[in-house]
């Protein structure tokens, strides 16, 4: 049997990972700015992250969702905490695809609608309400097409208002900084905008934080710098350091009933020793303000390289937009300075590194990039 061919591969194996680096099976050391598409939070293989996981190996890896694990309300009170929404519930699942399509489910089964907004350039995910809402033709399978997705222009209040006018709108659902679409930040008034016109049409408001949440942008939530709460906040990604463990947060006024969501895996013990390692290490050694105070010094320095058309982003979620004939400077930044970093198409360099980066780990990063533009 063959692996089904899905992406365009890198002729790399790495073979060991500690903190901001990776090592190849060659034994070659590389600076991981990527994280893997955001994933590692904490850095490769955290002491306190393998000791959480370890140790709870050692007592059960696993049991279903029809007994109590008080590993789950550790993980909810934990989460509340230091996410500022302890007024909230958890749902927990596996992944960015899975928590956005409960998001959607919950939101249907709230206000008894089907009509969702979705925006221009947005990823969900690739499960079938996720990809729907995803704004990318070349990823939705005949089987996922639906009238009830409505794509609204990014940032555009009044095309947002005429929408709600014309609709009996479900949800909006919405990144606080577009990834895969390039780094695209959503205003603060365009924020502040949805959640109001939620309001006044009981709608509800689902923040997609699986990429810009969970610490990176310097708040926990990308969507907490417009000063509004969401009904539901999406996450996975940087949520378990790298175990697959996912999660909606879901606002007091929206209530459960038996079996409207379900999962398996969702919850699992390994997965909540996971997730609480890395709240523990971002509480403990204070990774929101570290991704502010680096992000920022990253995007101040890289402002001033005339050469590139655009920085955007917030915190350590930066998006790099280069001219057409700058379009070999991310494959060069890997194969000649070992230095992993992520894309947009087209030609969208993507900073995704751990929350724990240095400032010395970001100046590498920077003479290696001046070198290329150079």
């Amino acid at each position: 049997m063959h692996l089904f061919d899905v992406y365009p591969l890198n002729n790399i194996i790495i073979d060991k990972a500690a903190g901001s680096y990776v090592w190849d099976d060659k034994g070659q050391k590389y600076l991981d700015l990527y994280g893997g598409h955001a994933v590692i939070s904490i850095g490769h293989t955290h002491p306190h992250y393998v000791k959480r996981l370890e140790d709870q190996l050692h007592k059960v890896g696993f049991y279903s969702n029809s007994v109590i694990i008080p590993l789950q309300v550790e993980l909810a009170e934990k989460l509340g905490k230091v996410s500022g929404k302890e007024d909230y519930q958890l749902f927990l699942c596996n992944s960015g695809a899975e928590a956005n399509e409960n998001a959607l489910k919950l939101a249907s089964f709230y206000n008894g609608r089907k009509k969702i907004i979705a925006f221009k350039k947005a990823f969900h995910g690739r499960t079938s309400l996720a990809v729907a809402v995803t704004d990318n033709p070349n990823i939705v399978a005949p089987v996922n097409q639906t009238d009830n997705v409505i794509f609204c222009p990014f940032n555009d209040e009044a095309a947002l208002e005429v929408v709600f006018k014309e609709h009996d709108i479900c949800a909006v659902i919405i990144e606080g900084i577009q990834g895969v679409g390039g780094i695209n930040v959503a205003s603060d008034s365009f924020l502040q905008k949805i959640r109001s016109l939620c309001d006044a049409h009981n709608a509800v408001y689902i923040a997609d934080s699986v990429q810009c949440g969970y610490g990176r942008t310097g708040k926990f939530y990308s969507h907490d710098y417009s000063g509004v709460d969401a009904d539901i906040y999406t996450m996975a990604k940087g949520m378990g350091n790298g175990f697959p463990v996912a999660g909606i947060s879901i606002a007091p006024k929206i209530h459960a009933k038996h079996f409207m969501l379900g999962t398996t895996f969702g919850g699992n013990h390994l997965a909540c020793a996971a997730a609480l390692a890395v709240l523990e290490v971002i509480e403990k050694d204070a990774l929101m303000k570290n991704a502010e105070a680096v992000g920022n010094y990253l995007i101040t320095e890289l402002k001033k390289l005339s050469e590139i058309k655009e920085v955007r982003g917030c915190g350590l979620m930066i998006g790099i937009q280069l001219p057409e004939e700058l379009t070999q400077v991310k494959k060069n930044l890997l194969f000649k300075h070992k230095i992993f970093t992520g894309e947009a198409k087209p030609n969208v360099i993507r900073l995704l590194p751990a929350l724990n980066i240095t400032k010395i780990e970001a100046d590498i990063f920077l003479e290696a990039l001046k070198k290329e533009l150079a």
